[in-house]
Order: C-alpha cells, then sequence, then structure tokens
C-alpha cells in the first residue's frame, strides 16, 4: 500500500510539476507576444505600381513589398497596412491613426515642421510633365503658362507644381483631381485639363492598364529622395526602419523590388 501511495504522489507531482512548466511557457509566450508592438502603417491603393490593388485584390507594389521585407526584419515590431485616400495621410498620421507612411513621401518644409522622416532614402522619386500623346504643344514645363495642370492634393506632385507656380510666376491654372488616377486620365484624354505631373513609371502603368494615352515629355523637373514619414518623437521606430532599409539595401532587396515595380533601378543616386 506504501508503496502505491508512494506511486500515486509521485505520479500527482510529476503532473503538477508539467502542469506549471506548461502554464510557465504559455507565460513566456504571452510575455514576448506583448512585447511586439503593432504598428499601422498608411498608405494607399491608386499609385500604380508603388501601392494598389492587383487584379486578385491585394494590395501590392514597390512601397508595400518594401515594407513587408522591413517587417521582416524587424521582429519586436507587426506591421499591418492601413489603405486610404493620399489626402487623408498627413491627418491621419497626426492624429495616431497611423504610425507611418508608405507613400513616395519627399521631404519639405511644411512636412518637416510638422514630421518626422527616415534618415533613410529608399528610392528616387523622378516627376515629369505629361500630356495627352497627341499634343504636340506642351514639350517642357514652360509650355504650360496658362495651361490646365491637374495633381492630387496634397501629392509630390502638387507641392511641386504650387511652388513653381509661385517661384516662376508660371501662370498655371492648377486644378485637383478627385479620387484615385481615373479622374486625371479622364481630364487629359477629354481636354479638360492639358496636363499634369507624373512619374515615367506611373505613365507607362496607367497607358498599360487603363490605355491613358498619355507620355512625358521635356527632362524631369525634379528628382527627390523620398522617405518614410512619421511622426514627432518617433526617433526609436525611425532608426530602425533606417536600420532595415540599409541591410536591404547591402542584399540588393531594394534594388530588386525597384526594378520590378518601377522599371528601373532608382536606388542608383543613393
Amino acid at each position: 500500500m506504501k508503496k502505491k501511495a508512494g506511486l500515486f504522489l509521485a505520479l500527482v507531482f510529476t503532473l503538477l510539476t508539467t502542469a506549471c512548466s506548461q502554464v510557465e511557457k504559455v507565460r513566456s509566450d504571452g510575455e514576448n507576444k506583448e512585447k511586439v508592438q503593432k504598428i499601422i502603417v498608411g498608405t494607399g491603393t491608386q499609385f500604380p505600381n508603388v501601392c494598389f490593388i492587383d487584379d486578385n485584390g491585394k494590395l501590392t507594389g514597390y512601397d508595400v513589398e518594401l515594407v513587408r521585407e522591413i517587417d521582416k526584419k524587424l521582429p519586436e515590431y507587426e506591421f499591418e497596412f492601413k489603405t486610404m485616400d493620399f489626402s487623408n495621410l498627413l491627418l491621419s498620421l497626426e492624429t495616431n491613426k497611423i504610425d507611418f507612411i508608405a507613400h513616395q513621401m519627399e521631404v519639405n518644409k511644411e512636412r518637416e515642421e510638422k514630421f518626422l522622416f527616415s534618415k533613410e532614402p529608399y528610392n528616387i522619386f523622378p516627376l515629369q510633365v505629361a500630356v495627352n500623346e497627341k499634343n504636340k504643344d506642351i514639350k517642357s514645363i514652360k509650355d504650360l503658362k496658362g495651361k490646365k495642370v491637374i495633381v492630387s492634393a496634397t501629392s509630390n506632385s502638387a507641392v511641386f507644381i504650387e511652388k513653381y507656380n509661385k517661384e516662376h510666376n508660371g501662370g498655371i491654372n492648377i486644378v485637383y483631381s478627385g479620387q484615385g488616377s481615373d479622374d486625371t486620365i479622364n481630364q487629359i484624354r477629354t481636354g479638360r485639363a492639358d496636363a499634369t505631373i507624373h512619374t515615367p513609371f506611373g505613365v507607362k502603368l496607367q497607358n498599360e492598364q487603363a490605355n491613358a494615352e498619355l507620355k512625358v515629355v521635356g527632362d524631369p523637373v525634379q528628382n527627390s529622395k523620398v522617405y518614410f514619414m512619421l511622426r514627432k518623437g518617433e526617433t526609436k521606430l525611425q532608426k530602425r526602419i533606417d536600420e532595415a532599409v540599409a541591410e536591404l539595401k547591402k542584399e540588393g532587396e531594394v534594388s530588386k523590388l525597384s526594378k520590378k515595380w518601377l522599371g528601373e533601378d532608382y536606388t542608383v543616386d543613393f
């Protein structure tokens, strides 16, 4: 009887010990999960090859896939995308609805006053004048005087053309497009607008996918480095993103993604 009782007690002790170990393991795993900080990444769905919805309904593009690669490098963070109209991104960042923006953001004075930029650029953003393919009158930005130029509000293109118009007394009639790129394409195709400011890779994709009938003319009006945009004070996240981007550059991943999505290596001038 004593032997059986001893075996029984030993079995109970073993079970309890195992159970405690399992509880500790679960708690340990739980603690690790709690340490992973969710980061909401604001992006859009209307920028061809940069951030858009593909034929399978998947959010993808250069900026999106680069963020996914950065996420793999940073185990302490879990990135989650939140899509919205481009015009809403800055306000969403300012009001803490998102943690950083991935949408080909260039640095300018107004943005620097309110926000924090990553220090490691992830590609060059070339801007050119784009017109209907049948247009023979507009050959450069100097030919836009008295013309109607359509751009998306708060976009890189809008910031550039507003500044150019003011500094050069350009006499350009700037109008702002509705949601998405279809409005811009339709207005230029029908002659309601004369031109837009766009990237060559964006024009190429719109021609392929939407028969936009656009062409770029003249030399690039601007080549700016682009960065991720964060809230002021988010220096820890900024530093980790920069470290990840630097690693991905050395590994050739940034160049690879640029060639895949933008058609060329727009990282060569770093």
